[in-house]
């Protein structure tokens, strides 16, 4: 048995525990899953404040929602279908205010107790390396923030976290003819962006 069915036995066992009020289920669960769904709330969200939020929103829902689960698909793509429907509601709320701020990739995260920094880099880059990265990255951030929504979902689901086609569209709900179209227009639109800002690439 393969390591990831390996997990998505776990997860399905785990989530049916949470169902019947395992906390300690439900905690395993948010540590297994936690830093993957605050990376694809940051990509589509563009705001590492929101993404904390969002995430933090999702896995209330999730808790709540927990005997929802029927294992008709993986545990981790229902909780991302969660994520990306707490997103969108942060999008409307942010866009509404008209609310464009670039966010570093490496900006401390708010919290309670203070500021929060992310895990350093790792070891191996030079200082130069590591800041020329950052600037691409921000790059890519900040070209994506740029997308419409519908295919800002698209890229970072598929491109940043490897959804398959057929994943994307059971969690946006829509055919999956529908997400290659739009991920061929958002790759575009991100090369685009990034020949602008970068030059050619």
């Amino acid at each position: 048995m393969s390591n990831s069915v390996e997990i998505q036995d776990n997860d399905a066992a785990l989530a049916a525990s949470a169902a019947k009020g395992d906390l300690d289920a439900f905690e395993a669960l948010v540590n297994r899953h936690q830093k993957r769904l605050f990376n694809i709330a940051f990509r589509i969200s563009g705001s590492l404040e929101d993404a904390a939020e969002i995430t933090q929103d999702a896995f209330v829902a999730a808790f709540r929602h927990i005997g929802s689960f029927k294992g008709e698909a993986k545990f981790s793509t229902w909780l991302t279908a969660i994520v990306i429907n707490h997103a969108k509601n942060r999008l409307k709320q942010t866009r509404s205010r008209e609310r464009r701020e670039a966010y570093s990739l490496d900006e401390p995260i708010r919290t309670e107790d203070g500021m929060l920094l992310p895990d350093p880099p790792s070891k191996g880059p030079s200082t130069l390396d590591r800041l020329e990265q950052r600037d691409r990255d921000k790059a890519v951030q900040d070209c994506i923030n740029r997308l419409d929504q519908d295919f800002r979902e698209v890229i970072v689901l598929r491109d940043m976290q490897d959804f398959s086609y057929d994943e994307i569209g059971n969690m946006l709900k829509v055919r999956e003819g529908t997400v290659k179209s739009r991920l061929s227009r958002a790759r575009e639109a991100v090369k685009e962006c990034l020949k602008k800002v970068l030059g050619n690439i």
